[in-house]
């Protein structure tokens, strides 16, 4: 039998400064962010948004944390107001645009700067169980 390979998805990371400190600091209007992005990215909804303001141990750190869980991970948003900046990221099991979620997260935010990283996740991930690979003392063989 031959196996084909294929990752397991894609994670895009993107880092961004140069925001608008308003919405980035809001509440309100990142959950609605949140609760909104998977339908316009094709992506399944299955929590409601889990937003929240945070102060961290370092007083300037703190800003706005959510998460939403969707069927083909999760999406998540942290900032950091006083240093106006957020990161902001999606993993999904589910190939995506990666270059339209950077426009929509750029846009709704009005990002001024953006480091941009992605990742394919998960490249040995069986996609059924015949596909498993047998690990020996921590490396697939």
């Amino acid at each position: 039998m031959t196996v084909v390979r294929s990752e397991f998805g894609p994670h895009l990371m993107l880092d961004c400064s140069g925001c608008n400190l308003e919405k980035i600091s809001n509440l309100e209007y990142v959950f609605k962010f949140l609760n909104e992005l998977p339908e316009k990215i094709g992506m399944t909804k299955i929590t409601q948004p889990y937003v929240f303001p945070y102060e961290g141990l370092i007083p300037e750190d703190k800003g706005i944390t959510g998460t939403v869980i969707i069927a083909e991970s999760h999406i998540t948003f942290h900032s950091f107001t006083d240093k106006d900046y957020f990161f902001f990221d999606v993993f999904s099991c589910k190939h995506f645009d990666l270059d339209r979620v950077a426009q929509l997260v750029q846009e709704a935010f009005e990002v001024q700067n953006v480091e941009r990283h992605e990742a394919l996740r998960g490249i040995n991930f069986p996609r059924s169980l015949e596909e498993r690979v047998p690990l020996v003392a921590g490396k697939t063989v």
